[in-house]
């Protein structure tokens, strides 16, 4: 039987591989994006339905075939980051703030000192590649609470150290954002080690994001800062999300 997950990702490479009909969908002004947008909320609506609070699938160590593939960035020239990662991260701070009562920073130390999960996960990558790597990091929920999240507070919000791109304003950096819901789902980690070692830089070092129900690029790597919000208009072009604001779906869910 073909899986949900399955399903999607074939769908989604089916659709790069004749990508060309859907060119014209990165124009903030097309009618294609705007059906592909009107849908979205329901697309979230209904998987939140159908699977609940449910875990996504782990693996056994024996189902790691390959190493996780690195891609988007994968070594960050951010003069700040270059320090910190020539230094083994001894100065690496992690930042939570936006609508907290308790605002965090965070050392490596401190987060790994923190209750940890470790999963085998499967990576599903938008481009319809997947691997699966075993992750280990401290649940978000857990830096949250510490935080402790304001009653209007939505969304967070992951600010990164690798530039993407370089506009008439300067460099623009990576940015990501899911909701409170998944950001307290028990597979949602800050993971600091992958396949037993330290998590390598061309796969986010020191930290990033596995949220295990989503796809690829919503899990944001080289994380500074930790944001929440009410709201996601003032990020970006007002979705809260890199590729969200080139026309990707927000969601992602799988």
């Amino acid at each position: 039987m073909i899986d949900r997950r399955t399903l999607i990702l074939g769908g989604a490479a089916l659709a790069l591989s004749g990508c060309k009909v859907f060119d014209g969908a990165y124009a903030g002004d097309s009618a294609l994006r705007r059906l592909f947008a009107s849908h979205e909320g329901l697309t979230q609506t209904a998987q939140r339905a159908l699977i609940g609070n449910r875990l996504a699938p782990e693996f056994s160590e024996a189902d790691i075939r390959q190493g996780q593939r690195p891609n988007g960035s994968t070594d960050p020239t951010d003069a700040d980051y270059r320090r910190m990662a020539g230094s083994g991260f001894r100065d690496y701070r992690l930042t939570v703030a936006g609508l907290v009562d308790t605002p965090q920073s965070l050392s490596l130390a401190d987060l790994t000192a923190l209750p940890s999960r470790t999963q085998i996960t499967r990576h599903d990558c938008v481009e319809g590649w997947s691997c699966i790597a075993k992750w280990q990091g401290v649940p978000l929920g857990t830096v949250l609470q510490q935080a402790r999240p304001k009653l209007t507070a939505r969304y967070a919000v992951f600010h990164c150290y690798d530039a993407i791109e370089r506009s008439l304003s300067g460099e623009v950096f990576y940015y990501e954002s899911i909701d409170l819901i998944d950001a307290f789902h028990p597979q949602t980690i800050l993971a600091y080690a992958m396949n037993g070692m330290p998590l390598p830089v061309a796969n986010g070092a020191p930290l990033r994001l596995r949220v295990e129900r989503q796809l690829g690029y919503k899990m944001a790597k080289y994380i500074h800062t930790i944001e929440l919000t009410d709201s996601l208009a003032s990020f970006g072009f007002g979705k809260g999300s890199y590729w969200a604001d080139r026309g990707y779906e927000w969601y992602a869910g799988i």
